[in-house]
């Protein structure tokens, strides 16, 4: 597999070379928003706390493991990412207002949204790795620049600014023209299940769910 470090912001030329299954270490600034900050932006057009743009070109999906001290300070031990399929209906317009190259998160989305939201603005999507990188990947966090919101959205979907350093591990899910790591591996397995069913003998548990043809599985 190939490994690549990146400096943020993200550059054209380092996004061109990024295939899918390159693994992704960052080094600069990033920010999180997820659900709350969308709508708070997006719905209630909200003025952002301060310029996307200029901040980063990099959003990351996830909810931190974070904790404020007494004197404001701000600790953050684990970040969790959260499935990006459910900011589909925002991407048109986040694309719009934030300017990102790169989306953080889990699961993937559609190569229909990468088509027609990720390829129109030059822009990749990186996933996680597994459910449990969370506190590797807050090894990379190396310090909260600010936070913004904390109060009116909690810690969960308030916006957090993070200083990265070797940040990952990272999949490229969707490269520059669209291409999903997550559909290519989901069309090569569809492709041979039918395969596991032959030669299979008649069930004897049908009423448990037995069978020997994936059309009729119970789940």
């Amino acid at each position: 597999m190939k490994q690549v470090r990146l400096k943020v912001p993200v550059v054209d030329d380092d996004l061109a070379r990024l295939e899918v299954g390159t693994v992704v270490y960052l080094d600069g600034v990033i920010y999180t928003g997820r659900e709350g900050l969308y709508k708070r932006l997006l719905q209630d057009k909200v003025a952002p706390p301060v310029e996307l743009s200029t901040l980063s070109n990099v959003n990351f999906h996830c909810s931190p493991a974070a904790s404020v001290g007494a004197d404001g300070t701000c600790q953050v031990g684990a970040v969790t990412a959260t499935a990006s399929f459910r900011f589909s209906k925002w991407m048109a317009d986040w694309f719009r207002l934030s300017g990102v190259k790169a989306i953080i998160g889990k699961g993937g989305m559609s190569e229909d949204d990468y088509r027609t939201y990720f390829v129109p603005n030059r822009a990749v999507y990186l996933t996680t790795v597994g459910y449990g990188t969370g506190a590797l990947l807050g090894r990379g966090i190396k310090r909260v620049r600010n936070v913004y919101w904390l109060e009116e959205l909690g810690i969960a979907q308030a916006m957090w600014v993070f200083e990265v350093e070797n940040f990952g591990p990272l999949l490229v899910d969707s490269d520059l023209a669209g291409n999903s790591l997550f559909e290519r591996a989901n069309r090569e397995t569809a492709a041979q299940i039918d395969r596991l069913y032959e030669g299979l003998k008649a069930p004897s548990l049908r009423r448990y769910g037995e069978t020997t043809s994936h059309d009729d599985e119970v789940i």
